[in-house]
């Protein structure tokens, strides 16, 4: 029988990355969205990611650094269970999601109810092709709204989310496809918020995106911090000096160090989070 969830000192070669976050946001007591303890996952035979213990603080933007292949887009994903739409994998430990205290990798949970907890943006701008209005509407269908008003407004209030209603209100019956590289992401988001997600996952979001459009959805992760959990993976310090509160290292599918973005960036406590960060390797 399916579980249902509820919705309910400085280093001397430091680079010179604009920590930019209010470092208050980051040191004061927050509760935990979501807890990752002893979480291991497999492909195949490959154990990709080895005994994680890492905390989610609600309200708050925590950022997956490391190299590409340690882990960081695999830890993302076990959040949604979208690895079980792969053959040949496995979980162990748990990834607990509170305050429903629900282990998401468990058996008995329903992957598909953990998907419209838990919203995802991918590397790369995927609308559905459909309209602007069908895109933010969809998830809404599948949860069982179908009176019109009601989707209207809901759809509304996922564009504003996403600050991007005022560029596409009078393109609600155009096709997504026409939007822009950057319209298209925050219709992505939007349509990640609609079903109004608890825990919101961003995988490389700005990675196929130009300056401008980056700096848009920087600012609005910034914003949504303010009403959501956000876990974000990036390659690009710098981004994650500008939008986290917290910074989680990996390599090699460990997690290495976890601390507020200010002390990872000036002050790490491992010597290998400040060789990558450093540049010495990565």
């Amino acid at each position: 029988m399916n579980t249902t969830i509820s919705p309910a000192a400085t280093k001397p070669e430091a680079p010179a990355l604009a920590v930019v976050m209010d470092e208050r946001r980051a040191t004061r007591a927050t509760p935990a969205k979501a807890v990752a303890e002893k979480l291991d996952f497999w492909y195949g035979t490959n154990h990709a990611l080895k005994d994680i213990n890492l905390t989610i603080p609600e309200n708050q933007v925590t950022a997956l650094i490391g190299p590409s292949g340690c882990g960081k887009s695999t830890f993302l994903r076990c959040f949604n269970r979208m690895h079980d739409l792969q053959a040949d994998t496995r979980y162990a430990g748990s990834i607990t999601l509170h305050p429903e205290n629900v282990n998401l990798v468990g058996k008995g949970v329903d992957p598909i109810e953990v998907r419209m907890r838990i919203g995802m943006v991918f590397q790369k701008p995927n609308p559905f092709p459909k309209t602007v209005f069908e895109n933010v509407a969809y998830g809404l269908r599948l949860r069982g709204v179908g009176n019109r008003t009601e989707l209207a407004e809901r759809v509304e209030k996922a564009l504003r989310g996403a600050a991007i209603w005022d560029e596409v209100k009078d393109r609600l019956a155009d096709s997504a496809l026409a939007l822009s590289g950057g319209q298209m992401q925050r219709l992505c988001i939007a349509r990640a918020l609609a079903t109004e997600p608890e825990l919101l996952l961003f995988d490389e979001p700005t990675s196929a995106l130009d300056p401008i459009a980056t700096a848009k959805i920087e600012e609005l992760i910034t914003e949504l911090r303010q009403r959501i959990t956000i876990l974000i993976v990036t390659h690009n310090m710098q981004q994650a000096a500008r939008v986290s509160d917290y910074t989680a290292f990996m390599y090699l599918g460990e997690l290495v160090e976890v601390d507020a973005t200010s002390k990872i960036f000036t002050n790490p406590s491992k010597k290998a989070t400040e060789d990558y960060i450093t540049g010495r390797y990565g």
